[in-house]
């Protein structure tokens, strides 16, 4: 296998271009069990019908994991945010109508949300009043089962030639309520500093979905701290100060 063209360098990842095939390979230390759990992920996802790339194969080069799968060409959605600004709010409604596609799906063998958080929300780097509350706030939240992607942003879009759009990283994917998986999304925006974004993505997220922006809302401070214990350190402080938040406006 040929592994000379790198479209994307990520932590403890790099993804190559091998003709009509991804690899994504990832570094010696990363867990073989998150690597095999991504696949199952995307295999599952498969499964529902989504337009995703698909799954050839597992395997390992040069003693490291890697993922073999569909290369889809085309440009990210954020790129073409970034390219044609103008057209900003049509690349948002086709982003929203996205997740709303992702979340009418439902995968009964996907790992539970909720049981994710709570883990997260154990590790996270808070007192234990303050877990203790979010841990409360949680498991007192309505039970869903749709599939949530879990780190749902333009980048992991793929906008395909013929104009089909493709969502890829599955690798957060669980099953469980709508409204976590947006105000994952809404703070994924906030951390790029995109804070207009995220208030209109949240604005059009409830207007289509139909659901109150207090509910979403709701789900930030629970979310912000699972999500607390990965990325930078400038990341994780940002998000513990979400976490300490009872409420948003």
């Amino acid at each position: 296998m040929t592994l000379d063209r790198v479209i994307a360098v990520r932590n403890a990842k790099t993804v190559y271009r091998n003709g009509d095939l991804c690899v994504k390979l990832f570094n010696e230390e990363y867990s073989k069990a998150d690597v095999l759990n991504e696949a199952l992920n995307q295999a599952r996802i498969e499964e529902t019908g989504l337009n995703i790339p698909k799954i050839h194969e597992v395997t390992v080069i040069n003693g490291k994991w890697a993922i073999v799968s569909d290369f889809i060409d085309g440009k990210t959605l954020q790129q073409l945010m970034d390219e044609d600004p103008d057209n900003m709010d049509q690349y948002l409604d086709q982003f929203v109508d996205l997740q709303l596609e992702v979340q009418s799906k439902t995968c009964p063998l996907l790992n539970k949300l909720k049981d994710k958080m709570n883990r997260k929300i154990s590790q996270a780097d808070l007192d234990a009043t303050t877990r203790y509350d979010l841990h409360t706030r949680l498991n007192g939240m309505p039970k869903h089962n749709k599939v949530c992607h879990g780190d749902f942003n333009p980048s992991n879009i793929i906008i395909a030639e013929d104009g089909t759009p493709y969502i890829i990283d599955w690798s957060h994917a669980t099953q469980g309520n709508a409204s976590a998986d947006a105000a994952r999304t809404y703070l994924l925006f906030w951390l790029k500093g995109e804070i207009e974004t995220a208030r209109k993505y949240l604005d059009l997220f409830c207007k289509k979905s139909d659901t109150a922006k207090q509910y979403v809302q709701s789900w930030m401070p629970i979310v912000a701290a699972s999500q607390s214990v990965k990325g930078n350190e400038k990341e994780r402080e940002f998000l513990l100060s979400w976490a300490t938040v009872a409420e948003y406006e």
